[in-house]
C-alpha cells in the first residue's frame, strides 16, 4: 500500500501548489524574501516605524462555507477569510503586513481549492498584504466528499504612539458606521436554518432581495474596510477607536473598543437596514433583539470620532464610496451597550 491507497493523493498537492503559485506570488512585495514552498515565510518589517507594535490576528468563515460548497461556488469565500483577520488587526490602527491560510480538505480538487486561493489572494490585494505562505491538509475519512474549512491568520504592524487601545475616547465622542456588504461572515448558522425549515432552495430568488439567486446574495464577500480606514489615517482624520462588527453583533462588539467608565449608546433608526437582514427576520420570525445580537445589521465597522469631527468625517468616506452614518454617541457608564 502507498499514500494514494489511503486517500492521499501527493501529487495533486504538487499540482495545486504550482496551479497556485503565480497568483499567491502576485501579493508580494519588496518586504518577501524567498518563495512559495519553504518551511517558513520571511518578511522584513518595514522602514520608518520608531517603536513597531506587531498585531495578529486569526479566523474562520464559519458555516458561509457550507452554502459555497452546496452551491459550488468558492471564488469569493477566500475574500471573507482575509476580511475577518484585517478587519479585526485593523481596529488596533495596524496596517496589515502579511496573511497565511490553513486550507483542509477530504480529497484534495484542485479546481475547487484553486477557486478558494484566488479569493484569499484577491482579499490580500484588498487589504494590501502578502500570502506569505499557507497549508494544504488532505485528511481523507475527516471530511466528506467536496467539504474543506479554512482559517487565516495575519500580522499587522503599528507605532506604538498611534496604537488604539481605548484610552483615546472621551465622554461625547460620535460613533460612525460604516456600512457592510451583506451578512458578511456571521449568523450563517441561524441562516442555514432558516432556509431548512421553510424549504427553500439556495437558488431561489426574492424580488426584495433583487431576484438573485438566494445562495448568492449570501455569498457576498465580507467589506475590507483597510484601504479607506488607513488613507484617512493618513489624510489626519483623528480616528479614536474602532469595533468590527463581527460575531455578536453591535451590542457585543462596540464596548470592546472603549475605555474605562464608558459606555456607548446607539439610535438603530439612524442608518438603513439592509434587504437581506429584513428577509432573514420575517422568514425566521427573529424578534429584533436576536438580529442585532447575531448580525452586523448594515454597519460592518464602527469609528469613533470627536463630535466636532463627525460630519467631516462621513463625508470623507462617502466621497471612498462607503457609506457613512452618525449612529451613537460615548457615555459615562461600565461598558454597556444601550439603544434596543
Amino acid at each position: 500500500m502507498d499514500y494514494q491507497d489511503a486517500g492521499v493523493n501527493i501529487e495533486a498537492g504538487r499540482s495545486f501548489v504550482e496551479q497556485i503559485r503565480r497568483s499567491v506570488e502576485s501579493t508580494y512585495g519588496p518586504q518577501v524574501l524567498g518563495g512559495l514552498g519553504g518551511f517558513g515565510g520571511y518578511f522584513e518589517l518595514p522602514i520608518g516605524y520608531q517603536n513597531p507594535v506587531l498585531v495578529s490576528g486569526t479566523d474562520g468563515v464559519g458555516t458561509k462555507l457550507k452554502i459555497a460548497q452546496a452551491i459550488n461556488s468558492h471564488h469569493t469565500i477566500g475574500i471573507d477569510l482575509v476580511a475577518m483577520c484585517v478587519n479585526d488587526i485593523l481596529t488596533s490602527g495596524a496596517k496589515p503586513l502579511f496573511f497565511l491560510d490553513y486550507l483542509a480538505t477530504g480529497q484534495l480538487n484542485p479546481q475547487q481549492l484553486s477557486d478558494v486561493v484566488t479569493g484569499i489572494v484577491e482579499g490580500c490585494r484588498l487589504s494590501g498584504c502578502a500570502l506569505l505562505g499557507g497549508e494544504t491538509a488532505e485528511m481523507p475519512g475527516f471530511y466528506a466528499a467536496g467539504e474543506y474549512d479554512l482559517a487565516g491568520f495575519c500580522v499587522g504592524i503599528v507605532e506604538k504612539s498611534k496604537l488604539l487601545d481605548g484610552s483615546q475616547i472621551k465622554v461625547g465622542d460620535v460613533a460612525i458606521g460604516l456600512s457592510s456588504s451583506g451578512v458578511h461572515s456571521n449568523g450563517f448558522s441561524l441562516v442555514r436554518k432558516i432556509v431548512e425549515v421553510n424549504g427553500f432552495n439556495w437558488s431561489d430568488r426574492f424580488e426584495r432581495l433583487g431576484d438573485q439567486p438566494l445562495g448568492e446574495v449570501l455569498l457576498t464577500p465580507t467589506q475590507i474596510y483597510v484601504k479607506p480606514i488607513l488613507e484617512a489615517l493618513k489624510s489626519g482624520m483623528e480616528i479614536k477607536g474602532m469595533a468590527h462588527i463581527t460575531g455578536g453583533g453591535l451590542p457585543e462588539n462596540l464596548p470592546r473598543c472603549l475605555g474605562e467608565n464608558q459606555s456607548i449608546k446607539i439610535n438603530p433608526e439612524t442608518w438603513p437596514i439592509l434587504p437581506i437582514f429584513q428577509w432573514i427576520a420575517d422568514m425566521g420570525s427573529v424578534k429584533n433583539s436576536a438580529m442585532f445580537d447575531t448580525f452586523n445589521m448594515g454597519i460592518g465597522l464602527v469609528i469613533i470620532v470627536s463630535k466636532s469631527h463627525s460630519h467631516n468625517s462621513i463625508k470623507w468616506f462617502q466621497s471612498q464610496e462607503i457609506s457613512a452614518y452618525e449612529i451613537g454617541e460615548i457615555i459615562e457608564g461600565n461598558r454597556e451597550f444601550i439603544g434596543l
